[in-house]
């Protein structure tokens, strides 16, 4: 849907090719396992949604998305300890259900009248050859007809179909070779699980234990989100040899588990509303495509189709949303020789930042597979673990973490003189002994009787 948002006012007709029928409200669309964990939107990604679809954050809010203040509304315990709440917030990221944001921005794009949909299609494979695409197979199955086969000719195809994409093969079918792709697998298994929240959830905080690589044993995290309905959203994971499991019984005390019991101590008070659901499906993986000597024009790769991410960071769909933005400001200029090239090419920059986070922290768990960390990682490890520590009492470095974690700064910017110096004075706040909850949620919490 953001890729048809990039391109709409530039061309005459967008046709999108579903596999699947699409829910007429914010229901789970099928195609979409991952809907059943937790999603946000980091700033970043907030901004460039309402520049491809302006109003859209509007709409969300007013759906029953949550608009949440970095860091003054999370409560985070990092590997070096509690973050604090600053008064002074520096960024706004938006969590709700994945169903709910489908269906906004689905809403959103389709209502333009040149905006189309077929569904219950595939591509089997594109039109061209290496110089040029000029279109798509697709095949079509419909109630009782079997399937059939026809061909759509397009100025521009843009592959936005996920971890699932097939791209790698159909330029190799069109003589197109030499892709370079990496793969990082840290292992984690997702466990989620819907909640009816004991307290009214506007206003109420991002909670987040994060996994600490260096402590022995399998890596273990955890995180609630507040969505729409006054529901909690969370999510468990665990490396190898300490996973979750679909066990029900079993959710709350994997909770008890982690680095700190907060999120089993927070759950005793709601009350499950779903089944728990797993995933496995947590690698990064990558497809240098703006890297290839030959590409073809009337071609785009945008999303996941490019590069998958653990979604424990919370990147994927502002690095979508960024891709999809970079792509519009270039269709400005109109389909010109070169066109697909320098898209691919925008398209990586914002691919490059997340990775560089993601990648970065995932190497350096002992279950991870693709990429061991090399001395120069240890070291950049390193001086992070300290920017995360002097965070935890620096309001300055705090920002100059979150900058870069919200998708607002690149990682290169925490090497910025003031930011190294931050790091060398030390947090110049002690540290906090305990989750950092206002006055207000704890007399909330006290009022809600735990579950029997």
């Amino acid at each position: 849907m953001l890729a048809a948002a990039a391109v709409k006012d530039q061309v005459g007709s967008v046709q999108i090719i579903e596999c699947h029928d699409l829910p007429e409200g914010p229901g789970p669309r099928v195609g979409v396992p991952q809907a059943v964990h937790i999603h946000l939107l980091q700033s970043g990604g907030v901004a460039a949604l309402e520049e491809l679809l302006p109003g859209v954050i509007d709409q969300l809010l007013a759906s029953g998305a949550h608009r949440i203040p970095v860091t003054t509304n999370m409560i985070i315990y990092s590997p070096e300890g509690w973050y604090r709440r600053w008064r002074r917030a520096t960024h706004r990221l938006m969590t709700a259900s994945r169903d709910l944001t489908d269906h906004v921005v689905r809403e959103q794009v389709l209502k333009e009248p040149h905006v189309n949909v077929l569904t219950r299609s595939r591509v089997i494979g594109l039109l061209g050859d290496g110089r040029r695409v000029t279109g798509v197979r697709i095949r079509t199955s419909g109630e009782g007809e079997g399937e059939r086969e026809t061909e759509l000719g397009a100025d521009l195809v843009i592959d936005a179909s996920g971890r699932a994409s097939r791209l790698p093969q159909w330029l190799a079918e069109l003589g197109i070779g030499g892709l370079a792709e990496d793969r990082v697998d840290s292992g984690l298994v997702y466990a989620s699980r819907m909640y009816r929240a004991p307290v009214p959830t506007h206003g109420w905080p991002v909670v987040s234990v994060n996994a600490d690589p260096r402590l022995p044993g399998p890596a273990s995290a955890g995180g609630i989100l507040p969505i729409e309905g006054d529901r909690w959203h969370v999510s468990l994971m665990g490396a190898p040899g300490g996973q979750p499991t679909r066990d029900a019984d079993g959710f709350e005390p994997f909770a008890r588990t982690l680095r700190h019991p907060i999120i089993a101590d927070l759950l005793a008070r709601a009350e499950p509303l779903t089944d728990v659901s797993i995933t496995h499906s947590t690698a990064n993986r990558r497809h240098y495509y703006e890297r290839l000597r030959a590409w073809p024009e009337g071609l785009v790769a945008l999303g996941d189709s490019v590069a998958a991410f653990n979604p424990v960071y919370g990147q994927g769909l502002s690095v979508i949303a960024q891709g999809a933005l970079a792509l519009r400001e270039l269709a400005r200029g109109g389909l010109v020789p070169g066109f697909s090239r320098r898209a691919q090419r925008a398209i990586a920059r914002p691919v490059e930042a997340a990775w560089a986070l993601t990648v970065g922290q995932d190497i350096h768990f002992a279950t991870t597979t693709g990429k061991s960390p090399r001395f120069t990682d240890r070291l950049l490890q390193r001086y992070v673990n300290r920017l995360s520590l002097t965070a935890t009492g620096s309001f300055r470095t705090a920002t100059a973490l979150t900058d870069v974690l919200t998708l607002h700064a690149p990682p290169t910017s925490l090497i910025r003189p003031g930011v190294l110096l931050s790091a060398l004075v030390g947090p110049l706040r002690p540290q906090l002994k305990g989750p950092p909850f206002t006055p207000e949620e704890l007399a909330l919490l006290d009022g809600v009787r735990g579950r029997s």
